[in-house]
């Protein structure tokens, strides 16, 4: 097994030790889909809260996200074409 693998099984590891405590916590706020939703502008309001605005920052983040997961997508699955 080379560093790296090595690395990247400690990596992920640990992501799953972080997202399984913020998971079984029940705080608003601390899985890792929370923050994503938060630094991307895609949260819902709560219920009884006046929608959000749209601005052009929050659109372009939005874009940004969508292009990101686009290009990781096809990138694994035509093995690094892309």
């Amino acid at each position: 097994m080379s560093v790296y693998t090595a690395a990247w099984l400690l990596w992920f590891a640990y992501f799953l030790i972080v997202e399984g405590m913020a998971l079984f916590n029940s705080r608003p706020g601390d899985t890792l889909s929370e923050h994503v939703w938060a630094w991307f502008g895609t949260q819902r309001a709560a219920p009884g809260e006046s929608p959000r605005l749209r601005s052009g920052w929050t659109q372009l983040r939005r874009v940004l996200l969508l292009a990101f997961m686009v290009w990781l997508s096809v990138h694994f699955l035509m093995g690094g074409w892309a």
